[in-house]
């Protein structure tokens, strides 16, 4: 948490310099750190408009420490994982290792070196892409189509959702040779590096894909489709969204936009002018974002799984939570509640106090801490409006999102007290 708050600063310094913004002057601290705090924990939540404001330098600044953000977190929380794995028992360890069919427990350079290389790969590809389609397509000198080709490729695959166009995708909404590469980025960098290393090595061979593996994708699948329908059908006949589009079209927006709560953040009709019942549906999918040890925020897709089978294991009287053939251990429960209550808490908390220093209802108000605390980036349109002191509370929901919930899992995880007695048991009344 030290280093990412470091990077922050640096980030904050250079901003604040007169060559990164455009015009007189440099940037204010305020507008600095916000940014600085959103690109680093890749959010994409902004105050000052990233296409006029800030200069080419301010714009590389900001595309370097989203890539730093997205690295640095998907091979800080891949490094925790092996932490967690060598407290295991030699055997949990071993049985671990085949079934992963992983580099081995010990091998943290390589596993380092294999984020990156997936992240390059990734980010090398759709650039062209988008490069490409900027160049032929929309008629842009190569120079320029190859600096937004690079710089959204990033953004997307790091699910940062920082755009170069002041309406973010609006003007590009019913393209999809730049809507559906933005949109595999956003997926394959949410799905988190263990998943993406095994489908790279198992795709189609399910039988042997983990537990994670199959609950990330199966979880992926499921929440994309939900909210691409939810979306869509709430939002068709809305003259100031889908309204005025075809029914092709409609369906590609209704699907970039179910996309964009994996916590990527880009938007491509206007957030602020969709029906309050599509903020509600999306400030869940903001909660439960994408997949562990990737650039996807929020609680975790394995998070709220674990959960959801704990309700169904109730609700059919069974001793024990079974997925996909392997029983969870009761530990996991526990962490998977102390995250989520946690998470409900700090949102509570954080819209609270905005609601306190500002006349925006409770629908704009949570969909912004949602969106914070998940380092989705999506807004309404009050962010600038807000109060300083309502600035600073997303910075620091920003940086909770990005980071609390990894350290905090990974410490309860490390963390195991012994203790050599029980007290006597008894249940109090539930419901």
């Amino acid at each position: 948490m030290a280093g990412f708050a470091a990077t922050i600063l640096i980030g904050t310094g250079l901003l604040m310099l007169p060559i990164a913004r455009v015009g007189p002057g440099g940037a204010s601290f305020l507008e600095a750190l916000f940014t600085a705090t959103s690109a680093v924990c890749v959010t994409g939540h902004i105050v000052v408009d990233t296409a006029a404001y800030w200069t080419p330098f301010g714009q590389v600044v900001i595309l370097a420490l989203v890539q730093i953000g997205g690295f640095g977190i998907m091979a800080f929380a891949s490094v925790i994982g092996l932490a967690v794995v060598r407290r295991m028992s030699l055997r949990a360890k071993v049985t671990t290792a085949a079934e992963a069919h992983s580099m081995g427990l010990d091998d943290v350079g390589g596993l380092v070196l294999g984020v990156i290389r997936i992240s390059l790969v990734v980010e090398v590809v759709v650039a062209v892409m988008l490069t490409l389609r900027f160049a032929i397509g929309y008629g842009e000198p190569i120079g320029r189509a190859a600096w937004l080709g690079v710089f959204h490729a990033v953004s997307s695959f790091n699910n940062a959702g920082f755009a170069l166009f002041s309406d973010s995708f609006v003007q590009y909404a019913t393209d999809p040779f730049i809507s559906l590469p933005i949109c595999a980025a956003i997926i394959i960098g949410g799905l988190g590096f263990p998943v993406i290393m095994q489908l790279r090595k198992h795709l189609g061979r399910t039988l042997k894909w983990t537990m994670n593996t199959r609950i990330v994708v199966a979880g992926t699948l499921a929440l994309l489709v939900t909210g691409w329908v939810y979306i869509t059908a709430i939002e068709w006949n809305n003259p100031a969204t889908l309204g005025p589009l075809d029914w092709p079209s409609k369906l590609l927006v209704g699907f970039f936009t179910s996309v964009q709560t994996r916590t990527a953040g880009f938007n491509s009709i206007d957030t602020g002018l969709m029906d309050p019942a599509s903020w509600l549906g999306m400030d869940a999918l903001m909660l439960i974002g994408g997949g562990p040890a990737g650039t996807a925020g929020g609680i975790k897709i394995t998070t709220f799984a674990v959960l959801f089978f704990i309700i169904v294991t109730e609700l059919r009287g069974d001793g024990a939570v079974n997925v996909f053939g392997k029983r969870l251990s009761r530990a996991v429960h526990r962490e998977a509640i102390t995250v989520v209550l946690l998470a409900v808490a700090v949102i509570v908390a954080a819209t609270t106090a905005l609601l306190l220093m500002t006349d925006f209802d409770l629908d704009r108000v949570l969909f912004e801490v949602v969106s914070a605390f998940g380092t989705v980036g999506m807004s309404t349109g009050i962010t600038a409006d807000l109060p300083p002191a309502g600035q600073l509370i997303l910075v620091l929901l920003m940086f909770i999102g990005r980071l609390g919930p990894i350290t905090f899992a990974s410490s309860i995880a490390l963390r195991k007290r012994r203790i050599t007695y029980e007290f006597p048991q008894e249940r109090p009344i539930i419901g």
